[in-house]
């Protein structure tokens, strides 16, 4: 054994023990019958903890739309962008995208992770006044690990405000060289606590100290303001901001991640970006999918509405069962635990005994003592699924006092 086999050996051990030891579960979903999957043993499981939030997966005219593709233009985009890769439907989709939030242009990627890495990494390695003069970056305090890969490992000068503190945020503006160019990075929907940043305020902030904006929308788009655009859009101030980051993969059930924003910005970024120059482009059948399912969901208001219905339902649901929701003023249902090892196992019991599935989330993803279960309720989840869903977990958990605000 070398010794980094028995580094990884030591550390490997060392999450098992603390009950944080994460393995995969294999499930299959079915398309007609979804939120049902299929277990190994064949069983029907409810999931509850999935990121397809409208149930966009599934939807015949976005499945039709992948498939008509696929047969046209076969399995894969067979290169990068640069080599044969972009067909007219990548092009489609970048100007849907473009329009969905109002921006001059868009740039796709193979992952919202990627796309976040990416550009802020291509961003902060090319200050706009020379290496001389790098980037202050202003970053909250819970964004994800793709915005905190991207940062790092750049010359920027980063300062981390604590979360959706304005007044944290403000003071670490002011402290900066007033000449400095100026990033704030944040997201809108947070989803492990299911909070929502005040957009407008921080806008109001990066005006007034000549700062721009990246927003991650990632668990927005698609969900909020009256077309999908975002929370950006919900609160209308979309125009701004001047990245705006997202995903193909959760409201709207595909793959991929993407940017938009202003035109040159976005085509610098697509003509400096390693992640998106040397990668394979997204298949067509998967492009076409989305495209399906963008224009789909931006005139389907009333599966929005069915979602925030079945969201405020189940939470008040735990609340009368007196179950200890945390509070969440999205459509994303945090229950709190407090225990990497008895998270995990109430998750494991759902499964084994209820045919119910539910993610528990550990640490490094939260706190140490902030471990949940988190659950993503959605428009085809019905009453009866809650009904079971609220029983099994007062069959496990004890019955304490709901922490719901």
């Amino acid at each position: 054994m070398t010794a980094f086999q028995a580094h990884c050996r030591r550390v490997l051990d060392d999450i098992r023990a603390q009950g944080r030891y994460r393995t995969f579960t294999p499930l299959r979903k079915t398309a007609a019958g979804y939120p049902l999957y299929r277990d190994s043993d064949g069983r029907d499981v409810v999931v509850w903890s999935s990121n397809d939030y409208l149930a966009m997966g599934s939807h015949p005219a976005v499945i039709a739309a992948a498939c008509d593709a696929a047969r046209d233009m076969g399995a894969g985009a067979g290169g990068t962008r640069n080599i044969s890769g972009t067909s007219p439907l990548h092009d489609a989709l970048e100007a849907e995208l473009a329009d969905l939030h109002g921006k001059q242009a868009a740039l796709l990627f193979t992952s919202g992770f990627v796309s976040n890495q990416a550009s802020l990494a291509t961003m902060l390695n090319n200050p706009p006044d020379g290496p001389d003069h790098p980037w202050h970056v202003f970053s909250d305090a819970k964004n994800h690990a793709s915005m905190i890969t991207g940062m790092r490992g750049t010359p920027a000068i980063r300062a981390i405000f604590r979360h959706n503190d304005m007044a944290h945020l403000e003071s670490l503006l002011r402290a900066a060289p007033a000449a400095a160019p100026k990033l704030i990075v944040f997201e809108s929907v947070y989803s492990m606590d299911g909070d929502i940043a005040p957009l407008g305020a921080i806008c109001d902030l990066a005006e007034r100290y000549g700062a721009m904006t990246y927003l991650d929308e990632v668990h927005a788009v698609g969900m909020y303001g009256p077309s999908g655009g975002g929370v950006s859009e919900r609160d209308r101030v979309a125009h701004r901001i001047d990245i705006i980051e997202g995903t193909l993969a959760k409201a709207f059930g595909c793959h991929g991640g993407y940017i938009a924003g202003d035109a040159d910005v976005v085509d610098f970024i697509r003509s400096s970006a390693p992640g998106f120059i040397f990668t394979t482009s997204l298949p067509p059948m998967t492009i076409a999918a989305a495209l399906a399912s963008i224009r789909h969901v931006r005139q389907d208001t009333g599966r929005r509405a069915r979602l925030f219905e079945r969201a405020d339902t189940l939470k008040r649901r735990f609340d009368a069962a007196g179950l200890p929701r945390l509070p969440s003023a999205s459509h994303i249902v945090p229950l709190h635990v407090g225990d990497a090892a008895l998270c995990t196992e109430i998750s494991q019991r759902l499964l084994r005994d209820f045919a119910l599935y539910a993610t528990p989330i550990n640490y490094p993803t939260v706190p140490r003592g902030e471990e949940r279960l988190r659950f993503t309720p959605g428009p085809l989840h019905t009453d009866a699924m809650m009904d079971a869903l609220v029983s099994a977990l007062l069959a496990i958990m004890p019955r304490r006092e709901a922490r719901a605000a």
